[in-house]
């Protein structure tokens, strides 16, 4: 397989190859390599759920976001749950749960995000990234349904995150 990689940056790149589709045909097929990420929903001992609400660069404006974070190299991806809920939130969790996983973008971006609920969170001390602008704010179930409602939880990855939680009994 021919692999033409066009652009690299951090751990993202946009390569080409050829694909051959389901009906036998071969085609060049452009997209985002990516490592993957995790993505957590805190729960705290109240049923409240901790999020971040972090200002986001590329549309210039601030999200409520579950913690989450993209996969270093190699790196375990339990082991990158448990270093982004530090990081961003300064907690760490005695309980957790997978979710399962979603597909992002898989029009034109590999990315595979891990999904978890944590419980049992106590204090502990986590490191922002530099590029990171964050405030943990905590809310009960009714007010995040209420941002959600009033499109002030707009982050995607959240959304499903919040789902995936509420039909599987966590929240």
């Amino acid at each position: 397989m021919n692999i033409k990689k066009h652009y690299q940056w951090k751990c993202f790149s946009v390569e080409e190859q050829s694909h051959f589709l389901p009906d036998g045909r071969e085609i060049a097929c452009t997209s985002i390599k990516h490592p993957g990420a995790v993505i957590i929903v805190p729960i705290d001992h109240n049923g409240d759920l901790i999020l971040v609400h972090q200002y986001r660069p590329a549309i210039s404006q601030w999200l409520f976001e579950f913690p989450a974070g993209t996969l270093e190299a190699k790196e375990d991806i339990f082991i990158c749950a448990q270093r982004e809920l530090a990081e961003e939130t300064n907690l760490a969790a005695n309980k957790w749960h997978p979710l399962g996983e979603l597909l992002p973008a898989p029009s034109f971006c590999d990315e595979i995000q891990y999904l978890y609920v944590a419980q049992g969170l106590s204090a502990t001390q986590g490191q922002l990234d530099d590029d990171e602008i964050i405030n943990v704010v905590t809310l009960s179930v009714a007010e995040v349904e209420q941002k959600i409602a009033d499109n002030h939880i707009q982050d995607n990855k959240t959304l499903a995150a919040f789902l995936k939680a509420r039909i599987s009994g966590f929240i």
